[in-house]
């Protein structure tokens, strides 16, 4: 019997909660199966939260999700929820990556068996990781840039520590993967726009100091633009991409259309004492309740969670699941990125398959 695992759990607004219990649903199964307890501690925090104490996060609970296995998030936001000076009320981005010192921002990209992304591109060929350096970039300027009534103006900032801990990060994590579908060759990929701005020529630099430390790892640049480009021509050559956060913002994206969309993507936010998984898509508040949510990028993120927290065997069964459920047509996605016969549906197909 192995011991029990504490989870926090925030269960966020719009879809999220009922994203939450998907995912719970299935951990609970998948626990089940590997002699193993999931504690669940709540964790209160988002845009409905706000509304009600004036706070994004219940106090001291950076604190309490230092001292648990993980933190399992579901996405926050709602539109109408906003602070005094007409922002959104209730992110939590700024507050847990930066209160956690949640550097490393993990988005696996993997295109599954009988889903059809928007590519010519099929199962095996699209199988990558984008890391997103987590703390600092052009979004260090949240809340923070200078305005006037005929300009503004936000700062990007990169650092060499900031730089050379991430890139150890997609290093690291390079060797314990396949390698790139095309070749199997382990390969991470520095992605800046170095050739226009100087942030990203340090970046470049600091990337080569560390890559000199990997030579069973290749390394490699690409400039955003052609990034871009490649990660729709030929995904299959890339293994782990490398990138400051606002890039790694959009080229995520990007890649979620490559395999289904949005709700196919967990994500996992990663620091030295503290982790939190969320799905990279937000709380779509115009469906929540309505059991029409894509539950896979939440439960997905679980099994990221599991992997963390050194329960590789239960991680891989979860995902096994979920492959095997698309796999043999008992999930399908809809042409609108959410799942034939609604989350509760998708739900119980995955938990039948653990």
């Amino acid at each position: 019997m192995q011991s029990d695992m504490r989870l926090g759990v925030l269960r966020g607004d719009g879809i999220g909660p009922e994203l939450v219990d998907s995912a719970l649903g299935v951990l609970e199964a998948v626990a089940a199966a590997e002699g193993f307890a999931v504690r669940v501690e709540e964790v209160p925090g988002g845009a409905e939260h706000y509304r009600r104490t004036g706070e994004p996060l219940e106090p001291g609970a950076l604190d309490r999700v230092r001292g648990l296995d993980g933190l399992l998030k579901g996405p926050v936001g709602l539109p109408d929820v906003r602070r005094p000076d007409g922002t959104e009320g209730g992110l939590l981005g700024g507050v847990l990556r930066t209160g956690l010192d949640a550097y490393a921002n993990v988005r696996p990209v993997r295109l599954l068996p009988g889903v059809t992304g928007a590519t010519r591109h099929g199962p095996g060929e699209i199988d990558y990781v984008i890391v997103r350096e987590n703390t600092e970039g052009l979004y260090l300027s949240r809340g923070l840039g200078v305005v006037t009534p005929a300009a503004a103006c936000d700062q990007l900032m990169v650092t060499r520590e900031g730089v050379r801990r991430v890139a150890r990060f997609a290093f690291e994590l390079a060797r314990t993967r396949s390698g790139a579908p095309s070749d199997g060759r382990h390969r991470v990929t520095c992605v800046d726009k170095s050739n226009v701005l100087r942030s990203y020529a340090l970046f470049r630099e600091v990337f080569d100091e560390v890559a000199a430390d990997y030579p069973d790892v290749a390394a490699e640049h690409r400039y955003a633009d052609a990034a871009a480009h490649a990660l729709v021509a030929e995904p299959e050559r890339f293994d782990v991409l490398v990138m400051e956060n606002f890039l790694g913002d959009i080229l995520s994206d990007l890649g979620a259309a490559t395999v289904g969309g949005l709700g196919m993507c967990a994500s996992g936010n990663i620091g030295a004492t503290a982790a939190y998984f969320e799905p990279i898509h937000g709380s779509a508040p115009t469906i929540a309740g309505r059991d029409l949510a894509n539950p896979v990028s939440q439960v997905l993120s679980a099994g990221m969670l599991l992997e963390h927290a050194g329960r590789g065997a239960a991680a891989r069964r979860l995902r096994g699941a979920v492959e095997r459920a698309f796999a043999d047509g008992a999930v399908r996605l809809r042409a609108d990125g959410g799942v034939e016969g609604g989350t509760r549906a998708a739900t119980e197909a995955i938990v039948a398959r653990v």
